[in-house]
């Protein structure tokens, strides 16, 4: 029977060595634990390891300047180095990468990711030299990739922050434009209508914010018994004047019951379906929300008279930037990000969203807890 494989864990904090320890042992591997990097690169030294995994922010020597010693020792050169870092910023990723890292994790750190990675890597090491130049070539892409999302993370940051003010101010101006009595009518119609734009931008940038909260893990839904009757009457007042531009009559019908989730969320997946069905509902008709029970939950419906959504596009409508095939006038898709918001906001609240016919129109239809 072969011996298993060693793995090293390098990190100052003592829960994620156990969490570390544990997982791995669980998959048979012998684990060996430093609790600082100078501690780590003599137990290097002392009995090298098969695969260490190297922390990158630790008190005295960090993870890349472990790193970069470990390199220089006996066997160092060839040992698979995986960096864990709650750090998630390209500086702090170049920096493992250049040290000679040769994976990256962000922490939290998912257990099976933890032990694929290492598996892979410890695999990869026992390849033929000829495999190795072709796993070399995709660990560079993959790294490549890595970079790619940081950055895009980054601009999202980037792009949130630097836009919301500018924004909200454009709004700010155009109210007092309008309460302005000798502001001309055709003035008037004007300001009227970059105030819809703002409001329609605040809404893309909030939306773009809670995608990428979601994409890291951080979107949660702080949850308690919201009144859907002022929510509603609130989200109408916010479209208001978006709907009477499009000449369409928003209603709600029938008295709207309670519901368990966090009101903010709500409030904006009702605008951005309650806009999305603005969009497309024909002039002279009317965008409706109704709910009822069913079973434990509160079904919410958002319906309009519009040109539907093909049967082949019911799942992917809510993927970003989805666009239908051929982009037929007659058809419907989700060219922004609020249809992907609205289901990641559901998915925050453990519901559901989906879409229907409503003969004629689209129904889009979600579910939410009754309150406790």
């Amino acid at each position: 029977m072969s011996k298993p494989s060693r793995i090293l864990v390098v990190d100052d904090n003592a829960q994620n060595r156990a969490l570390a320890q544990a997982t791995l042992e669980d998959e048979g591997y012998e684990v060996q634990c430093a609790n600082s990097g100078d501690e780590g690169i003599q137990a290097f030294e002392t009995s090298p390891p098969d695969c260490v995994l190297l922390d990158v922010r630790m008190p005295g020597t960090d993870g890349p300047t472990a790193c970069a010693r470990i390199r220089e020792l006996p066997g160092g050169k060839d040992t698979p180095i995986v960096f864990l870092t709650a750090l998630r910023d390209i500086d702090t990723f170049d920096r493992a990468i250049a040290a000679g890292g040769d994976d990256f994790l962000t922490k939290p750190v998912r257990p099976v990711e933890l032990v694929a990675r290492v598996r892979a890597l410890l695999e990869a090491r026992r390849m033929s030299v000829e495999i190795r130049k072709h796993y070399e070539l995709i660990r560079k892409q993959r790294d490549d990739l890595m970079r790619l999302q940081l950055q895009k993370e980054r601009l999202t940051a980037l792009i949130v922050h630097d836009l919301k003010n500018p924004v909200h101010a454009m709004d700010l101006h155009a109210q007092v434009l309008q309460r302005n009595a000798e502001l001309p009518e055709r003035a008037r119609a004007s300001v009227t209508h970059i105030r819809e734009g703002a409001r329609s931008l605040a809404r893309l940038i909030m939306n773009l914010l809670d995608i990428s909260k979601s994409e890291e893990g951080k979107l949660v839904a702080r949850l308690g018994a919201v009144e859907l009757g002022p929510l509603a009457r609130e989200v109408q007042t916010a479209l208001e004047l978006r709907a009477r531009i499009a000449g369409v009559a928003l209603e709600c019908e029938g008295a709207l019951p309670s519901v368990h989730a966090d009101a903010d969320l709500l409030r904006r997946v009702l605008e951005n379906l309650t806009e999305n069905a603005i969009r497309h509902a024909p002039e002279g008709s009317t965008v409706q929300l109704t709910a009822r029970e069913v079973e434990a939950a509160i079904e919410l419906r958002v319906t309009d008279a519009g040109p539907g959504v093909p049967p082949e596009l019911r799942e992917t409508i809510f993927e970003p930037f989805m666009q239908a095939a051929g982009d037929r006038p007659e058809s419907r898709s989700g060219r922004g990000l609020g249809l992907t918001f609205c289901k990641l906001a559901m998915e925050a609240h453990g519901g559901r969203i989906w879409v229907e016919d409503a003969h004629p129109g689209a129904a889009f239809c979600l579910t939410l807890p009754k309150p406790v």
